[in-house]
């Protein structure tokens, strides 16, 4: 594969080994996830989303740090760890713990809203060779129908509509 997704793809493995190497855990989520369930790449992708332990963030950039990857400084580290490198982003959403153990929003405004029950329970996604953990499909699905009730200011997409048509189908 060429071009930017065939980059994106490459980071995608290389943030897999890398994060496997050294025993921390991240999730694909978005658009990338969504083709890693479905087994192809069905669309272009913008930048490569990610979830991590709020608490590995540190660690994670140290490590992509040493691998080329920079900060983005357009990006407030506070709310999540977004990083470049040859026209690739990679963006990692910060993921808590509440005090019962649900998994929770990370950092920012809604730090502490719980997240899908399930949400780091989905299998591993594949493209070709390629294998990354990502978020369960029912939690996709869910984001995919939410954003736009969660936050009015940002209309679902036609992009959204027809990932939301794809992941239904699979489920079928």
């Amino acid at each position: 594969m060429d071009g930017l997704a065939g980059r994106q793809l490459a980071a995608i493995g290389e943030v897999v080994e890398t994060v496997r190497a050294a025993g921390i855990d991240v999730w694909l989520r978005g658009g990338w996830a969504m083709d890693f369930h479905l087994g192809a790449v069905t669309r272009p992708h913008v930048d490569v989303d990610w979830y991590c332990w709020r608490a590995e963030a540190p660690r994670l950039k140290a490590l992509l740090s040493g691998r080329g990857w920079r900060a983005d400084p357009r990006m407030p580290v506070e709310v999540q760890l977004d990083l470049l490198r040859d026209e690739v982003e990679v963006s990692f959403a910060y993921l808590g713990r509440d005090a019962a153990g649900r998994v929770t929003v990370g950092a920012g405004p809604w730090e502490g809203t719980p997240l899908p029950v399930g949400l780091l329970d989905g299998p591993p996604g594949r493209i070709g060779p390629r294998t990354a953990p990502m978020i369960a499909v029912a939690a996709q699905i869910e984001f995919k129908e939410m954003y736009p009730v969660w936050m009015p200011e940002r209309p679902r997409r036609p992009k959204d509509a027809e990932d939301l048509r794809r992941l239904r189908a699979s489920l079928a």
